[in-house]
């Protein structure tokens, strides 16, 4: 049985020469608009031969820096500057980035849950059919860019995959340099923080595409500093591959984590409004109180106390004071 194309279509050829902007066409036909399309911004800019590199922001449309740090990118560069290709898609789930939620208003799924997707099925799921079906085939390398949302908060941080093989994490290592980011935490991008093998990190490297992300900032605002760290970082990389020639200054000597642990994240256990007792940014103790958690309904019983179970340094933190049983008030990561 043949497998079914995408049914999203382009306004610019993906493997012309020169720099083009367009739109993806995501279908919707509606009540409103019966023969109707979702545009979805896309960029190229092509020179001869050379690696090819994809630049996604947006999979959760509650997240800006990446966005903003692309369309600067695709304002700035011009084809004379590139060798080989760039493929910029800065709000890929255009659906979730116009209405400001982590989810797709129409089909209300998370996008980097949904991978591979389907080419027939729904809005978000036929995006993440077209990633891997259309874009990652096309890609040597990725860097996907992201924040906490609306929801949580982070410490402006790359996030980069952690291999067994010595080629492959040297690999890594080269592209981590490169970026230059002041945190870098090492995680399991084929199940990524959930356990989860839909996302996209895992269909990345099932291409063959080597893969960066991050989490540059949150609360459904601009940081600044994320925003120039996301900057620098993937002028950083192009640089690096030979694709984009630009002068940097030196990167910074970047501070090295892991957040594997079960112990490092704390959960809700009942529903109730947060009060935190930590910062971002801060050494936690193994043991100590993330937070207390107070009654609603009976405002005057004591606060209950949820833990870290071990200790590390303060990457996330939930912007949220209400919660129900099951969110995720923060993590922390161990320095290695």
């Amino acid at each position: 049985m043949a497998i079914k194309q995408t049914m999203i279509s382009t306004s610019i050829d993906l493997d012309k020469d020169g720099r083009h902007v367009g739109h993806l066409k995501l279908p919707n036909s509606v009540h409103r608009s019966a023969y109707g399309h979702i545009p979805i911004p896309i960029a190229t800019i092509k020179n001869g031969e050379g690696p090819t590199v994809l630049l996604t922001g947006g999979v959760h449309g509650d997240e800006y820096e990446g966005p903003i740090a692309l369309t600067r990118l695709v304002r700035e560069v011009e084809a004379k500057q590139v060798a080989g290709r760039i493929i910029v898609v800065p709000m890929l789930n255009q659906p979730a980035f116009a209405a400001g939620t982590r989810t797709s208003p129409i089909d209300d799924i998370n996008l980097n849950r949904t991978f591979p997707g389907r080419p027939d099925g729904t809005a978000t799921e036929m995006i993440a059919h077209y990633v891997v079906s259309e874009l990652l085939p096309r890609a040597d390398y990725m860097i996907d860019l992201h924040a906490g949302g609306s929801s949580l908060q982070y410490v402006p941080t790359l996030l980069a995959p952690r291999w067994d093989d010595s080629a492959a994490t040297d690999r890594t290592e080269d592209l981590v340099q490169a970026f230059g980011a002041e945190k870098v935490i090492y995680f399991d991008s084929i199940r990524a923080l959930s356990g989860e093998d839909r996302v996209m990190g895992n269909h990345a490297h099932q291409n063959g595409v080597e893969f960066l992300t991050g989490e540059f900032g949150g609360g459904a605002s601009v940081n600044l500093g994320g925003l120039a760290m996301v900057e620098r970082g993937i002028r950083g990389v192009l640089s690096h591959l030979g694709v984009l020639k630009v002068d940097l200054p030196p990167p910074p000597q970047s501070r090295k984590f892991v957040m594997d642990a079960p112990g490092l994240y704390a959960f809700a256990d009942r529903a109730g409004f947060f009060e935190p007792q930590y910062v971002l940014g801060e050494t936690v103790e193994a043991g100590a109180i993330a937070g207390l958690i107070h009654n609603i309904d009976a405002p005057w019983d004591d606060p209950v106390p949820v833990h870290f179970q071990a200790g590390g340094v303060a990457i996330c933190i939930r912007t949220h004071a209400l919660v129900e049983a099951g969110d995720c008030l923060g993590h922390l990561a161990t320095e290695l």
